[in-house]
């Protein structure tokens, strides 16, 4: 049975969706697709992988903030409060630090993709809203997990109606952080409604987790379930309420096949938590900010902008993608565990 102290299965999925957001970005930048055949079902199992990994990321950030606001929980002030602010602006400083070029502001600019939001933007942000909900609706502590799940849900309901706002009276600079379209990579809405599912999660299971196992088979039930049937739901939905807006999520229901797709990772890693407790995997799942780091070093050139896009952009083979993978997985992790060592042992 795990302890409130350390959930493996939590490690474990957080260590896979920063794998597999690192091997996303190398293979898809990299690999040259006119050397091989796109319509094969190994590359589209890859493109539908690679398209569950964000969600995933973001779905899980939200858990393991909340379990770990939770964790700290006592009569008086939360000192996890204290830490989120700050972890908050940590990853907002380091997101905009990794897009920094440092020979375009010699020459007296900023390059354009500094403004350009990201996954630790969203993330550090999201945790202050996070914060804020639970400091604002303390005297409802019963319900939070409702009222997570709800905010969350009707972010993905709301999507094909904020996603077409013209937001061009906005700064283009706040407009970016808002919704699609305004230059940013990812965006709060409807990304927050991620996080903010993974936080009811956390709530959810708060006293549940070392009842865990009890949960894989409806996990995966209800993965199945938006994965093959929520779009068929929603149709339904449409028609019986004569509401457009349903039609509309139906017709691309890319937010809740990838809540389907969370769900039935989450009951796998549940299944065989036993086998995620090594060292390795708890090292991962506690080091994502130190991998993505240093992994938008190496791909990217962060301030120097000599990374491996500038040399090899979209030029190599499938073979030399998968055996730079390898070097590049490797590399990646061995910094980190360097670095960690470093710092255990100034």
């Amino acid at each position: 049975m795990p302890s409130k102290s350390r959930i493996y299965f939590l490690d474990a999925l957080r260590a896979f969706a920063i794998l597999m957001m690192l091997q996303g970005h190398f293979i898809s930048g990299l690999l040259d697709t006119s050397t091989l055949d796109t319509t094969h079902w190994a590359y589209r199992f890859w493109i539908y992988c690679r398209g569950f990994t964000a969600p995933v990321f973001f779905t899980i950030s939200g858990w393991i903030f909340s379990f770990l606001l939770l964790k700290e929980e006592n009569e008086g002030l939360n000192p996890r409060i204290k830490k989120g602010i700050k972890r908050g602006v940590e990853l907002l400083i380091w997101g905009y630090f990794l897009r920094l070029n440092l020979p375009s502001l010699l020459w007296g600019s900023i390059n354009n993709s500094f403004t350009q939001p990201d996954v630790l933007h969203i993330i550090g942000l999201s945790i202050g809203f996070i914060l804020l909900l639970y400091t604002g609706l303390r005297f409802l502590k019963n319900y939070l997990a409702w009222i997570f799940l709800t905010t969350g849900l009707i972010l993905f309901l709301l999507e094909p109606a904020y996603s077409q706002l013209n937001l061009d009276s906005l700064p283009k600079f706040i407009a970016a952080y808002l919704i699609k379209g305004y230059g940013g990579v990812f965006y709060l809405l409807p990304w927050l409604g991620y996080v903010f599912i993974g936080s009811s999660l956390a709530f959810f299971f708060n006293t549940r987790y070392a009842r865990f196992k009890r949960w894989i088979l409806p996990s995966a039930l209800l993965g199945l379930f938006l994965i093959f049937t929520s779009s068929l739901l929603f149709n339904l939905l449409g028609d019986v309420l004569h509401l457009s807006l349903f039609k509309r999520v139906a017709q691309n229901n890319f937010l809740f096949i990838r809540l389907g797709d969370f769900f039935l990772l989450l009951s796998f890693f549940m299944l065989f938590q036993s086998g995620f407790q090594n060292k390795l995997w708890r090292f991962l799942g506690t080091n994502t900010l130190g991998l993505y780091i240093v992994h938008y070093f190496i791909l990217y050139g962060s301030l120097t902008g000599w990374g491996l896009y500038k040399f090899y952009a979209h030029q190599l083979s499938l073979g030399e993608t998968l055996f730079g993978l390898i070097l590049f997985l490797s590399g990646c992790i061995g910094l980190v565990i360097v670095l960690d060592l470093k710092k255990l042992n100034p």
